[in-house]
């Protein structure tokens, strides 16, 4: 049974918990798909763990709908949701609509997530009238890493806690099904859980969200480059790679690899008549 945005409002109305990961690929959409994740994130933080980019800025609409496809094409329940871009929905409503709109039609996403509170409000509710769902982002929004100073944890005082709780209220009024928090105090997150109607999913947000995600890579210890403290490492798939690449390359040079069993035959009739 697919997974879309009213199975996960009603698992909220139901207390159970949302469970979401990120893909960028057919495999491991397909992968996740069956394991039963509810939804897939295929999240701009693929400029980070696949195309090596220092942050998220330089992912564009042409990667995200190349991954997006690739997913949906592998996610069967999964709800696909696919990230809008830096600068494809904060320079005014029509852009974003018309990204929005690419997304759904050439990415064939289920839904799309923009990151940001009160001032994305106008673009939220363009998109959703428009009859597409929206995922808000608040909390660390990779996107405006710049502004913050690099990557701190958000709404440890008074005022950007109430900021933080005002967008999540704004967010959710201006019709978006689900929001994301991202590096949020976990007392925080858990009262704006309280406070909204609709499903907060956390990462680095602890357990009182309506759901977690996670970045596949980093779970399964994939991508070294840096570990984020709320990831847990779920296994070391990355450690068993490189066993199976050394052990490959050790193959092939001791003449090991390829055996007999792994080769083609052909009758010794036809190379005789072979000069």
């Amino acid at each position: 049974m697919k997974n879309t945005v009213a199975t996960f409002q009603k698992a909220k109305q139901d207390g159970k918990r949302i469970s979401m990961l990120t893909a960028y690929d057919y495999s491991t959409a397909k992968l996740e798909d069956e394991a039963g994740i509810h939804g897939i994130l295929v999240g701009d933080s693929l400029g980070n763990v696949v195309l090596g980019y220092e942050d998220t800025i330089s992912v564009t609409m042409e990667d995200m709908i190349h991954h997006g496809a690739a997913v949906a094409r592998g996610a069967k329940s999964a709800l696909v949701v696919i990230d809008m871009p830096f600068m494809s929905y904060q320079s005014g409503v029509y852009d974003a609509l018309c990204n929005a709109g690419r997304l759904m039609k050439e990415g064939r996403a289920n839904a799309v997530k923009l990151e940001g509170g009160q001032e994305v409000v106008p673009q939220i509710k363009a998109i959703v009238q428009a009859g597409i769902p929206v995922m808000g982002h608040l909390g660390l929004t990779p996107q405006s890493v710049n502004a913050f100073g690099g990557y701190k944890v958000q709404g440890k005082d008074t005022e950007t806690a109430q900021k933080l709780l005002e967008d999540a209220k704004a967010v959710a009024e201006a019709g978006a099904f689900a929001v994301v928090l991202e590096c949020v105090p976990a007392a925080l997150a858990e009262k704006i859980t309280k406070a909204v109607p609709i499903p907060t999913i956390g990462i680095g947000a602890g357990a009182g969200c309506d759901g977690q995600i996670l970045v596949y890579q980093d779970m399964l210890g994939m991508f070294s480059d840096y570990t984020p403290k709320f990831v847990k490492r779920f296994a070391d798939i990355g450690g068993a790679m490189k066993e199976a690449f050394q052990a490959y390359i050790a193959e092939v040079a001791s003449g090991t690899f390829p055996a007999e069993e792994h080769g083609y035959g052909i009758s010794s009739d036809v190379i005789e008549k072979l000069y």
